[in-house]
């Protein structure tokens, strides 16, 4: 009891602290799973949720359309990860095997300037092209910390078969609020406050 009275304090005076960046879907850091679970049930999609084994505090949770996008969305997926029950991470996964790898760039290229309008200019993270067995990979990220803490993260992968002349593209977009996974760290640790 006394560790959900010190966790929902701090949530609270992070959250309204932070409210530069909110994750999508009208989600808020601190959620439980069930949020983002009801909101997939009541637009019939499919949820999938893994407990890693080596992180018994950690549980993510896959929210997808069988066919198609999530609703008033361009995104094929969201994935929701929580630390001891609460949100503190989301990333929206963009994939469309109808459309060609340029017009994929075009949407990523239309969504980093959305971002930038947004939250400011995007800085370039990474970037890599790898070859094998006539595979080509190319990835670029792009992060912006607009409040200590809190990230956006967006990535970019391009995949090419050159022995088929086909090539394929999808991008996330990660929001991660740092602060809140630490301190819920700090709640679990051994030399926690749990009064």
């Amino acid at each position: 009891m006394a560790l959900a009275v010190i966790l929902a304090g701090t949530m609270v005076t992070r959250l309204h602290a932070q409210a530069v960046l909110e994750p999508p879907f009208g989600l808020h850091w601190g959620d439980t799973p069930e949020n983002l679970i009801n909101w997939a049930s009541a637009h019939s999609l499919d949820v999938n949720i893994s407990l890693p084994g080596d992180q018994p505090a950690l549980r993510i949770v896959r929210i997808s359309a069988r066919s198609g996008n999530l609703p008033k969305s361009a995104a094929q997926a969201i994935e929701g990860r929580f630390h001891s029950g609460r949100l503190f991470e989301v990333t929206v996964h963009y994939r469309d095997r109808a459309a060609t790898a340029e017009e994929m760039e075009t949407r990523f290229n239309k969504l980093k300037k959305e971002l930038t309008g947004e939250y400011g200019t995007l800085s370039a993270n990474r970037q890599d092209r790898a070859i094998k067995d006539q595979f080509v990979t190319f990835t670029e990220s792009f992060h912006r910390e607009p409040v200590r803490g809190l990230f956006l993260l967006l990535a970019y992968t391009e995949v090419g078969d050159q022995l088929r002349k086909t090539r394929e593209a999808t991008f996330s977009l990660l929001y991660r609020n740092d602060n809140l996974r630490q301190d819920l760290e700090k709640l679990l640790s051994p030399g926690g406050n749990r009064k």
